[in-house]
């Protein structure tokens, strides 16, 4: 049998060279992860601190199912207990229009959990959206003013008339086709 030996110098070059490959193989990864976010239209650059962090404290889909549901029941709660509350006597209109509005602020934002509050804020702000969303807005601003400093039981029940018409409004706008089918609804109603 014949023996091969080799010199330790040889046999530590040969190792270093192997890790190098290893290492030089590690570097292209690398690189090719960077070529494939930049082809992706990600951002070539390393995730900076501030997307770590969102990162790190994004919720789970369940989290997220779950706190939309008691935030929408919140919602809903709320809205038929203003309806309970309308009955009482002197004050019983105010209430109703301070809960109902309250109702319909915790179900809007029911839907943050499902989408997160930015994109939400971008879908409300669309062109498609644009105008229910402001007319939403300031229909829930002007009954809490209303209800709160002007004191006035009748502007509080229009605006909120007002705000369940654009609250409907604006949802419909995310079923395709819904806003048109209403629209000849209401013209075939009409003539």
């Amino acid at each position: 049998m014949l023996e091969l030996v080799v010199p330790v110098e040889g046999r530590a070059a040969r190792r270093g060279a192997r890790q190098g490959k290893v290492a030089g193989a590690r570097a292209d990864a690398g690189s090719m992860d960077k070529l494939k976010r930049v082809l992706r239209g990600q951002d070539a650059e390393e995730p900076s601190g501030l997307a770590e962090v969102i990162d790190a404290t994004s919720l789970s889909w369940g989290t997220r199912v779950k706190g939309f549901v008691a935030c929408f029941a919140i919602g809903c709660l709320c809205s038929v207990l203003g309806s309970c509350l309308l009955w009482i006597p002197k004050k019983g209109l105010i209430l109703f229009a301070v809960f109902y509005t309250l109702g319909n602020i915790a179900s809007i934002g029911s839907t943050a959990f499902l989408m997160g509050p930015m994109r939400q804020l971008k879908k409300m702000f669309e062109p498609t959206r644009l105008i229910a969303t402001v007319v939403m807005l300031l229909c829930l601003v002007l009954t809490l003013c209303s209800a709160f400093w002007w004191h006035n039981a009748g502007l509080a029940l229009l605006f909120c008339i007002m705000q369940f018409f654009a609250l409907a409004w604006y949802s419909i706008s995310f079923i395709p086709f819904a806003r048109d089918a209403v629209k000849k609804c209401f013209s075939v109603c009409l003539t």
